[in-house]
């Protein structure tokens, strides 16, 4: 896990830096009153070079998956809870059509 959490704080800060460099770009382009075509090479290819180690980390690393199988000696019991008064039955959904009147007519 110390690998990927490196590597995603890297692509974050390059973002980030990518970003940073863009804005103090159009900054200097607004005081030489030039046009805004693009932000320059090298802010291209560090932005995409933080956006695939960013990807890279998401894909690579995911964490621990879980059981979805109800039998799963790996699921923890789920079970309502004992206080009752936060669970609300009486809500805007009632105004919605309910399932028989949204037949299709053919």
């Amino acid at each position: 896990m110390g690998l990927g959490l490196v590597l995603g704080l890297i692509g974050g800060v390059l973002l980030a830096h990518a970003a940073y460099a863009t804005i103090q770009y159009r900054g200097m382009l607004k005081i030489m009153e030039e046009e805004f075509s693009g932000p320059p090479l090298n802010v291209v290819v560090e932005l995409l070079l933080g956006f695939g180690l960013c990807m890279w980390t998401g894909l690579a690393f995911p964490g621990k998956f879980h059981s979805i199988h109800p039998d799963s000696e790996e699921n923890r019991i789920v079970s309502l809870p004992s206080n009752l008064d936060f669970m609300i039955f009486n809500h805007r959904g009632k105004a919605l059509p309910s399932n028989s009147e949204l037949k299709l007519k053919i």
